[in-house]
């Protein structure tokens, strides 16, 4: 029985990246032209929000996306997750159609396919370099002020199996305060049980989001990040002990 579980997880995770590279190969020629200039991102976001359906549909995962407030168009926001699955990328794209921007780790442009368009698209930090950190305030204003909305996932990587939610980095909530928008924390409820990290894990299920109240920050100054920051993750992890 072991080896035919240990089968089917090696045929998941191979299923996994056929589903992320067949859209990105199909639609190759619409994705290049929706990134040739970067008004245009808003075409690209619902291009990445069918891949993701795509994606979610084809590996057996039922979403269910709980609003306990609703994000408005056209204004922008900061959204931010617990990080535990590949998947969490995915389920971010369906859970909101105001379009947003990733904050994430360099590393993951060196991935085919998916890294050429990650690149071109997501705001790319090397959390190693204090000049790269710097950078990425100023690429998120850009951003901003284009109407965009920012996501982060404020662990700054995947904790342990055994860590619910590891300690959030300050530069998500510094980044809300600086330009006074609202956070948008989020709890992602059945990532680590349906497709987390460890190889032989996972299986086709429920994957439920939570949107909870938003967290206003005008008024506040960047003295104020670390208050900012405790409030979020007490949101967040509260729901993941008590649901998860």
């Amino acid at each position: 029985m072991r080896i035919f579980k240990c089968l089917f997880w090696i045929l998941y995770r191979i299923w996994f990246y056929i589903l992320v590279a067949l859209p990105i190969i199909v639609f190759f020629p619409l994705l290049i032209i929706s990134i040739l200039k970067e008004t245009w991102y808003p075409y690209f976001f619902r291009i990445a929000r069918l891949w993701a359906k795509f994606i979610l549909t084809g590996m057996g995962f039922v979403w269910k996306i709980e609003h306990e407030q609703i994000p408005e168009r056209d204004k922008s926001y900061m959204f931010v997750a617990n990080h535990t699955s590949m998947a969490d990328i995915m389920l971010m794209l369906v859970s909101t159609k105001n379009p947003f921007v990733f904050v994430g780790k360099k590393e993951l442009a060196k991935i085919p396919l998916f890294g050429f368009f990650y690149k071109r698209t997501c705001i790319l930090v090397d959390r190693n370099s204090e000049s790269s950190r710097k950078a990425v305030f100023l690429r998120a204003q850009k951003r901003l002020k284009q109407g965009l909305s920012i996501c982060i996932f404020p662990e700054g990587g995947v904790p342990d199996e055994d860590i619910i939610l590891d300690t959030f980095k300050d530069g998500a909530f510094r980044l809300a305060i600086n330009h006074q928008i609202p956070v948008v924390p989020m709890s992602f409820l059945d990532n680590k049980k349906r497709f987390s990290y460890t190889f032989f894990s996972g299986g086709p299920g429920k994957m439920r989001a939570v949107i909870h109240p938003f967290i206003e920050t005008k008024g506040l100054t960047v003295s104020d990040t670390k208050d900012l920051n405790k409030r979020v993750r007490e949101v967040i992890l509260k729901t993941l002990e008590t649901r998860a």
